[in-house]
């Protein structure tokens, strides 16, 4: 990892609703992620994590702090720069998914870079690629409903890395699988994260998936409780 931090949260606020209706979800977080790290996020439902998350995959806006990516900050961007920002930076990969039932796994990884205006040859070859990459060579072809649950999130995952993002964005990526799927997943996952450097954010409620990370990072009552390296004493 660098010197420089790839992303820096700074005092960062989130309130939903007004007057007394108002809920703050977050209560001023300060986080610093580097270029490679490996981050499980936890916490209770409520915590905060998740608007963290959607903050970090600039789904959401803060309502006050600084968030830099690469220095940019990217509060201050407007919804295109932040959509631009969310194309050509992160990949996300959620509990659900959100394949497209009726295309095939070539066709979904494919998504991203129609998106992106890239040709056709150049969309079927890195659409490939990826797939190769998640084990998925030879299932081209195969549109959801044919594939297991462990291979259709090994779809999503070639989709979130087909742009080759700086960072990929996890949110529950486990949570439909069972134990030992779970767990070639989570290798999958790692397996990126040390070979391709790329960053990983993972929100989790299962410890056992959290051990895979480089780092837990807990959340309680819209604040940081705890940030630790694995192996450190909680």
């Amino acid at each position: 990892m660098t010197d420089a931090p790839l992303i820096r949260l700074s005092a960062i606020t989130k309130t939903y609703g007004r007057g007394q209706a108002a809920f703050q979800a977050l209560k001023g977080i300060d986080l610093l992620i580097g270029q490679g790290d490996f981050v499980a996020i936890m916490g209770p439902s409520g915590s905060g994590k998740s608007t963290a998350m959607n903050i970090l995959g600039c789904l959401d806006t803060p309502s006050s702090g600084s968030y830099e990516f690469q220095g940019v900050h990217v509060e201050r961007l407007t919804r295109n720069q932040r959509a631009l920002l969310r194309r050509n930076y992160l990949g996300f990969v959620f509990q659900g998914f959100n394949l497209l039932a009726r295309t095939t796994a070539l066709e979904n990884v494919e998504l991203p870079l129609i998106y992106r205006g890239e040709a056709a040859a150049a969309r079927h070859a890195a659409a490939r690629a990826a797939l190769a990459q998640v084990g998925l060579q030879g299932w081209e072809d195969h549109t959801p409903g044919e594939l297991s649950g462990g291979q259709q999130q090994r779809v999503a995952i070639a989709r979130a890395i087909v742009t080759r993002p700086a960072v990929l964005l996890a949110d529950e990526p486990t949570g439909n699988l069972d134990t030992h799927t779970s767990q070639e997943i989570l290798d999958l996952i790692g397996a990126l994260n040390r070979e391709r450097g790329i960053t990983v954010l993972m929100v989790t409620h299962e410890p056992d998936m959290a051990a895979h990370a480089k780092r837990v990072v807990r959340f309680v009552d819209g604040r940081v409780e705890s940030d630790r390296r694995n192996g450190e004493a909680a």
